[in-house]
């Protein structure tokens, strides 16, 4: 079945909404996926904004809780969340540009939006 909306156009869409995670880690960087959530009309690029905000929120949630924890373990902690966070965020982009007809679904993630 042929997709009504522009297939070059929903790759880069969705993997910059994954992507905007890499541009810090203010605010500045989820106010991309808002933009993009309430602008485009395509259902699987607002699902990929939603998922990439639930990401970020996570993201801001977890760094909470294991900086005080990468204290006690001379930054163990904060360190394999680092590898975990970007990862995961690579692995969304990836995902984006070879399966863009289907939205990124991260894995052990709350999904409060």
């Amino acid at each position: 079945m042929q997709s009504a909306y522009d297939s070059d156009k929903r790759k880069l869409l969705s993997a910059l909404c994954h992507g905007s995670i890499f541009f810090s880690a203010l605010l500045v960087s989820v106010a991309v996926p808002i933009a993009i959530w309430f602008v485009s009309e395509d259902p699987v690029v607002k699902d990929n904004a939603k998922e990439a905000l639930n990401f970020h929120l996570n993201v801001w949630l977890y760094g909470l809780l294991l900086v005080p924890l990468s204290f006690i373990t001379f930054g163990l902690a904060g360190g394999i969340w680092w590898l975990v966070h970007w990862g995961l965020t690579i692995w969304a982009v990836y995902q984006c540009l070879t399966t863009p007809e289907r939205p990124v679904r991260y894995p052990f993630i709350f999904r409060p939006l």
